[in-house]
């Protein structure tokens, strides 16, 4: 844990690779010493259609889905650590989101081949 999902929008990729941006939230999330470092999963997903408003702006949306039990000071460490590392992508216009999700202990299953 944690499951960090990047959406991104598709044109990004002029500017900066999928594995950079997995690169940037890998490393913000393991400098919050929250999470071991094998436990770190990231995955990204581009998207080709998609509406920002009125009008149509590159967007980076980061999801990252952590157990429960953790207090709201936390969480909001982890929030800050991921958005600063974009801080100077360079890259306008750009909308960047994060958002910490969590995942019931009671109902979380998990299976390992």
């Amino acid at each position: 844990m944690p499951h960090c999902i990047i959406e991104y929008s598709n044109d990004l990729e002029n500017s900066i690779t999928p594995i950079e941006l997995i690169n940037k939230v890998y490393k913000a999330t393991f400098k919050s010493n929250l999470f071991e470092e094998n436990d770190i999963k990231i995955r990204a997903i581009a998207y080709k259609h998609y509406q920002t408003g009125n009008k149509k702006i590159s967007f980076i949306h980061i999801t990252i889905r952590i157990l429960s039990g953790r207090d709201k000071e936390l969480k909001k460490l982890l929030s800050n650590l991921v958005l600063n590392e974009f801080e100077n992508i360079g890259i306008k216009p750009l909308s960047i989101t994060v958002e910490i999700s969590e995942i019931e202990n009671e109902t979380y299953s998990k299976l390992v081949f």
